[in-house]
């Protein structure tokens, strides 16, 4: 048996001592007053402060002093000059992207994941992570329809995910038709003339992963969608036999279940219909509508999922986690087999014969967070029919939203929401000499959102449909009422008028 003896460097340290405990029951308990002190009296969504005063605040500290300083101390001043300046995810009118309020129950477990910081590469670094991730990847392939020859992996998020699904369609085309092992090889002579295929307002990590694997921006194929910004079979067909007249190489369809700006859904059963008659990758990006899968009245909007080669989820958007948490789920398992590596110190290959899982096969990362853990444990205490409420509540916000707007002679409804985003503009009133100026319309709607920021009422964000300059609202927080929108909406077109002179 080894002793423990006590050490000088006990009281930085999370150890069996008694110093140690004390030390970090102390600074835990310090973190969370430092906390509320700050967010308890703040009454506004961010506090207003520029980039430039608030740098000038954060950078008076230094860096790295050669003397420390007490922690209670730094944390002070960390509430002062950081808390107090950062958006408020859990304010009604903080409603800008896809930045959720976390629950209660993920960030209790974000004090375990972090004190025990196991590593998820391997399974001597974290023997219990490593069961419960693969349980809760097990069970995700369940919700999307996956058959037991699935399995995932969890991730960083969507721009992670995303990139192993084109990875993954890459190196699965070229093994398949040309032979080739891009592992091994590297790009074939025919990489130049892979194509990507997707819809025109698809995320812009299928351009970014094009690039990231070699094959440039240039094979990313965007096609248009329709009027209600949904990708169609039809679209795709066409678009196939262009490229195929050109000699083009299609190796991959990307669905989109839930666009950042209109939360628009591509028809999956469409999509999944032609992936099968030209034999292309389908991956489907539900970074955002994933969620969808818990509601019993929106999980029909998924219809086809199940059919999709691989699949993005996020489970820092409407599944309610701290940043950052998301998984890549795979239909047939073995295509991980593309990219597995075996490393002597790390998950040596008689692992597997001897039943240990090491998860560094099936990731393009080495260290990774236990962050399974905290989707594991929300699920546990909330229920998957308390998680539907919530969403449900959030989309029927939604709804009521652009109703509003719709009825409202002064904004402009865009488009309406699949999900919970809404996408509208202020429109200049028609007493204006300037009414017609697209220019003047575009910048009074771009000095809304920004007023609305420097006086910390709202963080609201900004797109453009066309030619024009719309502001919205990303309705996640199911904190927020009609009652917030509509003070809200009599506040954008104060401003818009103020500034239409």
């Amino acid at each position: 048996m080894f002793s423990h003896k006590s050490s000088p460097w006990d009281a930085y340290f999370l150890t069996n001592t008694q110093e140690g405990i004390e030390a970090y029951q102390a600074a835990i308990a310090a973190a969370v007053q430092t906390l509320t002190d700050w967010v308890n009296p703040q009454q506004k969504s961010y506090s207003g402060l520029a980039p430039n005063v608030l740098a000038a605040d954060i950078t008076a500290m230094p860096c790295c002093p050669d003397k420390g300083t007490d922690l209670t101390v730094v944390l002070n001043q960390i509430g002062q000059s950081i808390v107090q300046n950062s958006v408020s995810v859990t304010h009604p009118t903080c409603i800008a992207h896809l930045h959720c309020p976390p629950l209660i129950a993920a960030l209790a477990t974000e004090v375990l994941i972090t004190a025990t910081n196991q590593s998820m590469d391997s399974w001597d670094q974290s023997p219990a992570g490593t069961i419960v991730e693969q349980y809760v990847v097990d069970w995700l392939c369940q919700l999307y329809g996956y058959s037991p020859q699935s399995d995932g992996t969890f991730t960083s998020g969507g721009t992670q995910s995303n990139l192993m699904g084109m990875l993954m369609a890459r190196d699965a085309y070229a093994y398949k038709k040309l032979n080739w092992s891009i592992q091994q090889q590297g790009l074939p002579p025919e990489a130049s003339r892979f194509r990507i295929l997707c819809s025109d307002v698809a995320h812009f990590t299928i351009c970014q992963s094009a690039a990231l694997l070699g094959l440039g921006h240039q094979a990313v194929v965007p096609i248009q969608t329709d009027a209600s910004y949904t990708l169609r079979g039809s679209a795709v067909d066409q678009a196939i036999a262009a490229l195929q007249q050109q000699e083009l190489l299609p190796i991959a369809l990307v669905a989109t279940v839930g666009t950042t700006d209109f939360g628009s859904i591509d028809n999956l059963l469409e999509l999944a219909n032609c992936a099968r008659q030209h034999e292309l990758w389908l991956h489907t990006d539900a970074a955002f509508g994933g969620a969808l899968a818990l509601s019993d009245h929106h999980r029909n909007k998924l219809i086809g999922i199940e059919y999709s080669d691989s699949i993005t989820v996020d489970f820092h958007k409407l599944f309610y986690q701290p940043i950052s948490c998301g998984a890549f789920l795979l239909k047939n398992k073995t295509h991980f087999d593309l990219f597995k590596l075996h490393a002597d110190y790390l998950n040596p290959e008689d692992n597997a014969d001897l039943g240990i899982p090491d998860l560094v096969t099936k990731s393009i990362q080495t260290t990774r967070r236990f962050d399974a853990l905290k989707l594991f444990v929300s699920l546990q205490t909330l229920g998957r029919e308390t998680l539907a409420k919530i969403l449900d509540a959030t989309i029927d916000l939604a709804s009521n939203t652009a109703q509003l707007i719709e009825d409202d002679p002064e904004l402009e409804l865009a488009a309406y929401p699949t999900i919970n985003t809404v996408v509208f503009r202020y429109c200049p009133q028609p007493h204006s000499t300037k009414h017609n100026c697209l220019e003047r319309s575009n910048q009074i709607n771009r000095q809304v959102r920004l007023k609305l920021l420097q006086q910390g009422d709202a963080v609201i964000a900004q797109t453009k449909i066309g030619a024009y300059t719309h502001l919205k609202f990303t309705l996640l927080n199911p904190r927020t009422t009609l009652s917030d929108i509509q003070s809200l909406l009599t506040q954008i077109k104060n401003i818009g008028s103020a500034l239409d002179v």
